[in-house]
């Protein structure tokens, strides 16, 4: 079996300045939507045609961080922990420590997106059609920054498991590291999808279909490896939170995807 290295939270300490690998992770996550946005704006003529540019990227990543961030740490407030942070609600500001929820940020980001589209008067679904392809490489460095601070375990694993991990703080049980499960899965595998699907012409809306049911698939399937929260309102049912929140992704990714290509968008 392996165990978690422990890594230490803070990746560089200059005086009284702590810069923690969570939030370059976060950095990393934004510096790569931008490098694949320029290269898709640059490299794909349908999108240089519709005229999309460098700056208007440069614009869409500021409302991004911006959802990305409000969202993330107020799903993660209210739908994961409210107790917790009722009693602490100092905590709420300590992004730092971790603590980010997928679905809040989701909801953010597409309210920032909504803002944006109506500022530069485009469509919702052309900003969403745009952003999907550069999404998930960006949800794989979240779940590293999960991995390195030792939270969001894995399900307790079969010892013969070659890659079952201790995390010493927990117990001493071999368990799933569930987080390199979902960067590779949420991450790198719906990356791949998403580039390889978008390089040729689709329906208004049918990438952003494609995203919805991708995500909402992979984490239901990682969530069997994750250790089990109380479900929606504490009733898990089997199905914890992160499997609720993602069956109406499924659901309107299908959805989209048949509007989409029907032309009803």
């Amino acid at each position: 079996m392996l165990t978690h290295p422990q890594f230490d939270p803070v990746a560089l300490s200059l005086g009284p300045l702590k810069v923690h690998w969570y939030g370059l992770m976060y950095l990393a996550a934004f510096l790569q939507f931008w490098c694949l946005g320029r290269y898709r704006i640059l490299h794909h003529a349908q999108l240089s045609a519709s005229g999309w540019t460098v700056r208007q990227l440069d614009d869409l990543l500021f409302y991004g961080v911006l959802g990305v961030i409000v969202g993330g740490r107020l799903g993660e407030v209210l739908f994961y922990q409210p107790g917790y942070y009722l009693d602490h609600p100092a905590e709420v500001l300590a992004i730092w420590r971790g603590g980010m929820s997928f679905h809040g940020g989701f909801l953010g980001v597409l309210v920032a997106m909504g803002l944006y589209a109506r500022k530069i008067g485009r469509t919702w679904f052309e900003i969403t059609d745009f952003i999907a392809p550069l999404v998930p490489l960006g949800l794989a460095t979240g779940r590293i920054g999960n991995f390195i601070n030792g939270e969001l375990w894995g399900r307790v694993a079969d010892p013969s498991l070659p890659w079952a991990m201790v995390f010493p703080w927990v117990d001493n049980l071999p368990r799933h590291p569930s987080q390199l499960y979902q960067a590779s899965l949420e991450g790198v595998a719906l990356f791949v999808v998403l580039w390889l699907y978008s390089t040729r012409a689709r329906p208004r809306g049918a990438v952003s279909g494609v995203f919805l049911i991708g995500y909402g698939s992979l984490r239901w399937l990682a969530e069997y490896f994750r250790s089990p929260d109380d479900g929606i309102l504490g009733l898990s049912f089997t199905v914890s939170m992160g499997q609720w929140l993602s069956l109406p992704m499924i659901l309107c990714g299908l959805l989209l995807v048949v509007l989409a290509h029907r032309q009803r968008i």
